[in-house]
């Protein structure tokens, strides 16, 4: 049997590293961590306290979506403290989102596209909004 101890990285592909890490590190204020240097371009990102990481490659393939947000698709989702917070973030810096306050998964949850059209979740533990 496995046992497993945690999600260590979550990787998406962009296709402009400059564009993907203004997003990543001046729209949602993740800090970028060091990256080993391989063959091809890449940024890496420290996504909370618990060394848990998200890591951009860039690349041309056929893998990057087009449409708009469909939570049925493939995603991630960062836990936040405060859902009320992070629509008033998303709110400051024009990032378009679907919010769900009330989400049939039992807690909130906000969708966002990063400029590749991968989509992100932001979800937090209960809702503390108005």
């Amino acid at each position: 049997m496995i046992t497993y101890s945690g999600i260590h990285h979550v990787s998406l592909t962009v296709r402009d590293l400059e564009r993907a890490k203004a997003f990543y590190t001046k729209v949602l204020g993740l800090n970028e961590i060091e990256r080993p240097p391989f063959d091809f371009a890449g940024a890496w990102y420290a996504v909370g306290e618990g060394g848990q990481q998200l890591h951009l490659i860039v690349h041309e393939g056929e893998t990057l979506r087009q449409g708009e947000i469909n939570t049925r698709d493939g995603h991630f989702a960062i836990r936040v403290g405060s859902y009320k917070e992070a629509i008033a973030w998303l709110d400051r810096q024009g990032v378009p989102y679907e919010a769900r306050p009330f989400a049939k998964a039992g807690f909130p949850q906000i969708y966002v596209l990063d400029p590749d059209r991968n989509i992100i979740e932001f979800n937090a533990e209960q809702y503390d909004g108005e």
